[in-house]
């Protein structure tokens, strides 16, 4: 028996990298899967995102674990097609217990020629989004009195301004994962009368695509001062998306049932003073 048989997990940024890993992960603990990603560009980044066939490929290995998962395309930053989305999951998989907020994207290294615009645009992801995510599902949550919970998905950056250099890809994701920090508190105390827990989760960096391209690596390359301040106090350059899988496994099992308000590092000890 898997400690999440029985739930429905929904995943933003569900189709690759971190996304795809928690659903994989949360599967395997027995949760179906509704996969949720913008499966499409935005301009203003200098990497590319997910497409509808790393969508269907994050199905596909839900379902190779003999879990339930259905793949949507939806942008975070647009509520209305987000409560479509949420809709088609819920008619699909039932009413949803678990909310990964996973959906983000970062700057670094990013020469963009509209600084304006590429602020905006990750302030809206990674902010906005999480906000969108959470609006669309918690007040059916308190309508069922479903004692659910909530992961938004942060970053090391999220506690910490290091790294910081007055570039607007920087300044955007370092706020917006601040500002990130501040809605869970919030939502944590909305939601802890009703038995649902919210949670921030702050990884150092990751291997995956918004990490291990050549923007940033550009970026490390160019800055050995911020480097020096990203560096893991382990002997580690990245940790694996399943190892920030795992510490939301348990986040959101009822292990951790009286766990709300936290922000978790998993970060080799990057923000260790």
């Amino acid at each position: 028996m898997g400690k999440l048989n029985g739930k429905t997990v929904l995943i933003t940024g569900a189709a690759r990298g971190q996304g795809r890993a928690h659903a994989i992960t949360l599967a395997a603990e027995g949760a179906d899967v509704l996969a949720l990603d913008i499966c499409a560009p935005i301009d203003t980044l200098s990497y590319p995102l997910a497409t509808p066939a790393d969508l269907a490929e994050t199905v596909r290995s839900v379902e190779a674990l003999g879990r339930r998962a259905i793949g949507v395309v939806a942008d975070v930053r647009d509520s209305a097609r987000l409560r479509q989305a949420v809709a088609e999951g819920i008619e699909a998989l039932g009413d949803i217990d678990i909310v990964i907020a996973n959906a983000g994207v970062a700057g670094h290294g990013n020469n963009y020629h509209d600084q304006d615009q590429l602020f905006r645009d990750i302030v809206d992801v990674n902010l906005r989004g999480v906000w969108n995510t959470v609006q669309t599902v918690a007040p059916r949550m308190i309508e069922r009195e479903a004692k659910g919970c909530f992961v938004l998905v942060c970053s090391a950056h999220g506690l910490s301004g290091g790294g910081g250099n007055g570039t607007a890809g920087v300044d955007a994701y370092i706020a917006s994962k601040h500002g990130v920090v501040g809605l869970m508190r919030d939502f944590a105390h909305w939601l802890a009368p009703y038995s649902i827990r919210v949670n921030t989760i702050h990884p150092t960096g990751v291997a995956t695509d918004m990490v291990m391209n050549d923007s940033v690596q550009g970026f490390l390359n160019s800055e050995p001062r911020i480097a020096n301040e990203m560096r893991n106090l382990m002997p580690v350059p990245v940790i694996e998306a399943t190892d920030v899988s795992r510490a939301i496994a348990w986040l959101v099992s009822d292990d951790a049932r009286y766990v709300t308000g936290v922000t978790l590092p998993v970060d080799a000890g990057c923000l260790t003073p």
